[in-house]
């Protein structure tokens, strides 16, 4: 009896894992929160002039779709591609250069370069397709110096810099809107010093004007410029997006990308929808980088 009851149990285990078939690293949804394949994310960014891929700065599956979202556009644009990345600052372009023309070695180019820590893991895979096929990669982030200054004080603080300085940042003034909900909400944040709080939203735009800034300086003739960045700089079509549109009188085909995670990624939170044209919704349990 104990025997047939042992079965019946086992085999309803089976019938429920069969049911439910696997459990997904991820799962696409567009805007609306439909869910679409990564192919059909693939035909989208294969479309546009601008791709911003907006990652979670520690998740594996994002780092993971960057390389392959660039392999599969390097096959499809060749030299047309463009990469670029909020993790390498202006005035460390030339070393890149240097190190991409075999001028300097990589150790060299990663010694001097102020690279990120989990640059090795997340984003020399990146670095790497880019060198290894002849492709520019675009350093396109402020010197975290010229950032620290603008918290301290405002973007007046920027026009004291010299002209060679001033060459790595966006051209001054910078325009700025403090309505923009994304800016509104870093002045609402809790346990801001008081001294200092309207200039962090302007630290933060001084980073999206620039790497906005460097985009449409090195966008490829008929080719498509993929740039990676923490999701919050282009989420809800702000931050780095407002300031492409600022900044060009065209009329950009930009497609973003987003990174969130979730319990469940069968369907996407409510909070999440519209967040950008593709959000890559990964399970809360995800192991991390760092």
């Amino acid at each position: 009896m104990k025997t047939l009851a042992l079965t019946v149990i086992l085999k309803i285990l089976v019938l429920h894992v069969s049911a439910e078939g696997h459990k997904p690293a991820y799962q696409v949804f567009d805007r609306e929160g439909n869910p679409v394949t990564y192919h059909e994310m693939f035909d989208g960014a294969s479309n546009a002039e601008i791709v911003m891929f907006g990652e979670l700065h520690n998740n594996p599956i994002a780092h993971w779709l960057q390389l392959e979202l660039s392999t599969g556009l390097f096959e499809y644009a060749g030299e047309n591609l463009v990469m670029g990345a909020e993790m390498l600052e202006a005035d460390n372009q030339v070393i890149l250069d240097e190190y991409f023309s075999g001028l300097i070695m990589e150790r060299h180019f990663t010694s001097e370069a102020r690279l990120w820590n989990n640059y090795d893991t997340d984003y020399r895979p990146l670095v790497e397709l880019a060198r290894e096929n002849g492709l520019n990669f675009i350093a396109t982030n402020i010197p975290r110096r010229y950032a620290a200054m603008v918290h301290r004080g405002g973007f007046e603080a920027l026009e004291e810099l010299s002209d060679e300085a001033k060459s790595w940042i966006a051209p001054l003034p910078v325009p700025y809107d403090p309505d923009l909900p994304g800016y509104r909400a870093m002045l609402e944040m809790e346990g801001l010093p008081a001294h200092g709080t309207e200039n962090f939203p302007k630290a933060q735009a001084i980073k999206d004007a620039t790497m906005a800034h460097f985009i449409l300086q090195n966008m490829p003739e008929n080719g498509i410029f993929i740039h990676f960045h923490g999701a919050y700089h282009s989420n809800n079509d702000e931050g780095i997006v407002w300031y492409l549109h600022e900044y060009s009188e065209e009329n950009l085909r930009v497609m973003t990308i987003s990174t969130v995670e979730q319990e469940s990624v069968d369907q996407l939170a409510e909070a999440h929808l519209g967040l950008a044209d593709f959000i890559i919704a990964v399970p809360a349990t995800m192991t991390k980088t760092y």
